[in-house]
């Protein structure tokens, strides 16, 4: 059976959650990028608008309810060496309910909030261009 992301190229929708200058990140356990922190997100799927996948994939990794406050950018996720090809539009999202809870500890070993100013080394492709993505809206 075909894979999204490998055998074609996949969409998929990004999330990041800041609160009070504290950015969430899960921290991956699969690959490709196994033991990087990363935004929220995940796969479209068929016939799913982006903004309903944005809030599936937030409820099913975190158990929260998250409110859409904008596009911030556009990741082409592209990793030659794992074969691995990715479209993902990127928000930020507000949580309007619920604890953040690690709902996915089969893809995900940990859940924690940085504080923007100290953000850990290892993190995804997705995450950087999230990051540089929320540092040119905070700069509009």
């Amino acid at each position: 059976m075909p894979q999204k992301g490998k055998d074609y190229i996949g969409v998929g929708v990004g999330a990041v959650i800041v609160e009070h200058d504290r950015i969430l990140l899960l921290k991956r356990l699969k690959e490709p990028e196994a033991g990087c922190w990363s935004i929220q997100g995940g796969a479209v799927e068929f016939g799913e608008t982006i903004e309903n996948a944005i809030r599936r994939e937030v409820k099913e990794e975190l158990s929260v309810d998250c409110e859409i406050l904008r596009l911030l950018g556009v990741v082409n996720h592209i990793l030659p060496e794992a074969a691995v090809h990715w479209v993902a539009p990127v928000f930020l999202v507000k949580i309007i309910a619920g604890i953040p809870k690690n709902m996915e500890p089969n893809k995900h070993s940990d859940l924690r909030w940085f504080d923007l100013t100290n953000l850990p080394v290892d993190t995804t492709l997705t995450t950087q261009c999230a990051l540089s993505f929320l540092n040119d809206y905070w700069s509009e």
